[in-house]
């Protein structure tokens, strides 16, 4: 909020700020008994006939009667984090997506267009790191067609919640249609102290090929008999690939995990533990057998990927000092 010298709040955002970060504080019917304001802090993604939108780190929108605004004001952009690594958006959206490739791509402008016969939403989804080279409009139809054309529903990765993310695409999706339906955040930290770990990795078997029996382990893959190959060229991709197993019985492993190493980047995914052997420290072995592996091979820096309601794998990561960079999220055009 704005207070001016004489105590008196003050809205000094206007229309031509759409785009920045800002600060405000509004009226709200819901707010608690003898309150009566309330804040956000967001990207302004839009202000038309009357009404703000603003766009939180989350992805979520909060729409504000331009007549409820007490007070409002431009703010920087997020400090920068204290603990663990740097990095840019940019750098890290590239990272995260040559982790987990498609077998066919297409280049719309500085957009790319993924697909991977359904398996996954990230394979499988339109990456808009630039300029389409058109209107959004007019690149929102392409995609659509792009998909139609493989039997496959459009869906359009974005982000949000960090300098360089895609506020203002989000809002041009949520008016073109396009309707939000997973979001997750993007974590990194230092990867030296996930391998310092005090676990017990002597259990873990780490293979530059997927089996099998990982497979049977793995939630994403629900089929009864083998792996298709472009299930297995996805898990494949990325720079180096490791993949981690703890025996269990039955011929499924009791935990396993994947991790792409990426020059200073080590990316971890798919670290799952049969529940009735949860709370064992199965998953940290899983992870730390992985850095150190990482670490020799040059990575200082690691990221991870999980869905904001799983709240278990969000405390492991904590305590291994993994903390939010941003989030990403899947929008799907939503057909009449």
């Amino acid at each position: 909020m704005e207070i001016t010298g004489g105590g008196r709040l003050e809205v000094r955002i206007t229309s031509a700020d759409v785009g920045k970060r800002v600060s405000v504080r509004y009226v709200t019917d819901s707010a608690e008994a003898g309150a009566r304001f309330t804040d956000a802090v967001g990207v302004l993604t839009s202000w038309d006939t009357g009404v703000l939108l603003i766009t939180r780190k989350s992805g979520e929108s909060v729409r504000i009667a331009e007549s409820a605004l007490a007070a409002g004001k431009v703010v920087p952009a997020a400090p920068a984090r204290r603990r663990g690594p740097a990095a840019t958006f940019p750098e890290l959206a590239r990272a995260t997506a040559r982790a987990w490739q498609p077998v066919e791509s297409e280049a719309l402008g500085e957009w790319t267009l993924r697909a991977a016969d359904g398996f996954t939403r990230r394979a499988n989804s339109a990456l808009p790191l630039g300029d389409p080279g058109m209107p959004v409009a007019e690149a929102l139809t392409h995609v659509r067609a792009w998909y139609a054309a493989r039997n496959l529903p459009a869906y359009i990765q974005t982000s949000t919640g960090a300098e360089g993310t895609q506020e203002l695409l989000c809002a041009d999706l949520d008016r073109h249609g396009w309707r939000r339906e997973v979001s997750a955040e993007v974590r990194i930290a230092a990867l030296a102290p996930i391998g310092d770990l005090d676990a017990d990795v002597s259990a873990v078997r780490l293979s530059r090929t997927v089996d099998e029996p990982w497979l049977r382990r793995y939630q994403r893959f629900s089929g009864d008999g083998p792996a298709s190959p472009t299930v297995r060229s996805v898990l494949a991709s990325g720079p180096r690939v490791w993949f981690a197993s703890v025996a269990g019985t039955g011929g499924t492993p009791a935990a396993i995990g994947r991790c792409v190493v990426d020059g200073r980047w080590a990316g971890f995914m798919a670290v799952e533990v049969d529940p009735d052997r949860r709370r064992q420290g199965l998953a940290t072995a899983v992870m730390t057998a992985l850095a150190r592996q990482a670490l020799d091979e040059g990575a200082s820096a690691a990221w991870l990927q999980v869905e904001a309601d799983n709240d278990g794998a969000r405390t492991l990561y904590d305590g291994m000092g993994f903390a939010p960079h941003h989030h990403y999220h899947h929008y799907r055009w939503a057909e009449a």
